[in-house]
Order: structure tokens, then sequence, then C-alpha cells
């Protein structure tokens, strides 16, 4: 694919949605880093209703690691992994408290020190409340990266490199919300949309349908 595609891809996702967001719900940086953290394996849906319950009680490092990991499972049993995501969010709050201030830190080697914070999650963080160029490469834009041929690899690490460096910059930040929405709703796994997909004639995939 070459540059002048992936510009008009771009351009038309960003004229369908200017200000693409994130589907999970958060008011600060930490209530985003949480939702992140419990997000692995599970849907945003899920998540947002767990958090819904939790974060009016406690949205702060201090206030969650006072609920300790019994307390914390209380709010989000009902989300896939639980136990072991409560455990990393204490372990996470406790460093945050230890370290940073109760802050949540805007640079990659101080969130991936975190518990439960692998490289995607501290792309997220970085791109989605601090602003910063990062790409997030989940299952969805490993798909659509790949299908459509904007930045093929095999991968995620590979997908990711290739999307910061053939996007143009222009859009770079709103890239990874674009798509993620894109993969969940248009591009999806089994059974892409190929019929109303506003990038089909860009896209290079060899095996359209023709369904909308």
């Amino acid at each position: 694919m070459n540059a002048v595609k992936r510009r008009e891809i771009f351009r038309r996702l960003h004229e369908d949605n200017p200000t693409p967001k994130t589907e999970l719900a958060y008011t600060t940086p930490f209530e985003l880093l949480v939702a992140v953290t419990l997000s692995a394996q599970s849907t945003d849906v899920g998540v947002n209703k767990a958090t819904a319950r939790l974060f009016p009680v406690a949205n702060t490092p201090e206030a969650i690691y006072a609920l300790g990991v019994d307390g914390l499972s209380q709010y989000i049993k009902t989300i896939g992994l639980y136990n072991s995501k409560a455990k990393n969010v204490i372990a996470a709050c406790r460093l945050l408290i230890e370290r940073h201030g109760g802050q949540v830190p805007d640079t990659r080697e101080a969130l991936e020190a975190l518990p439960g914070v692998g490289r995607k999650t501290a792309n997220v963080v970085l791109n989605t409340a601090f602003g910063q160029p990062a790409m997030a490469v989940d299952t969805h834009i490993f798909r659509v990266s790949n299908r459509t041929g904007i930045a093929p690899g095999k991968t995620v690490l590979e997908v990711e490199k290739k999307l910061l460096k053939f996007v143009p910059k222009d859009y770079l930040l709103d890239a990874h919300h674009w798509l993620i929405l894109h993969g969940r709703y248009v591009c999806q796994a089994r059974k892409p949309r190929c019929g109303s997909c506003r990038i089909e004639d860009l896209c290079e995939y060899k095996h359209k349908t023709t369904d909308d």
C-alpha cells in the first residue's frame, strides 16, 4: 500500500469521526489506567459496568489501595480474571503512591514498571490520557492493519512500528481509536462488513464480502 492510499484512508476515517474516543469510561489518567488494566480479555461494556460501581467509591490510588485485594474484587468480580487483575491493580496503586506521589506517570518506562501494565496498556494511557502519538495494537488493530495492507506485520510490535512509520503524522494521534473502532464495528474478524465499509475501494484485502 502506498502513502497516497494511506492518507486517503485516514482522511475518510477522520471525516466520519473527527474526534474519536475510547469506549472505556474514565475522567482521570488513573481511572483510565485502571479501566485499561481491567479490560484485558474483557469487553469495554463489561469494564464500564464494573467501574461505574467502583469509581464513585474509590477512584484514586490511595482509595483503591485502601480497599485491598478482597475489597476491590467485590467491585470487579463480573470481569474475567478478576482475582489476578485485583492483585495487579492493588500492587500498582502501592507503587504509584510510593514512587509517583499518587500520580500516573507519563513515560513508557515508568508505566511498564507497574504490575499488570504491559506495552499495550502503556500505549493506551500515553495516547489517550497524555496526548502522545503512541499506538496500542490490540487484536482489532492487528487484524485491520494486516487485512487492509495499511501496516502488515507478523507480530504486534512489528505492526506497531509500521503504523508509527506509515500513518501520516497529522492523523497519528487519533489513528489508534479509528482503527479499533473500524475493527470492532466494520472490519470484523469472522465476517467483515465490506459492503458498508468507507474504505473498501482502498483496502487491499483479497477476500472481500458483499455484506453490509
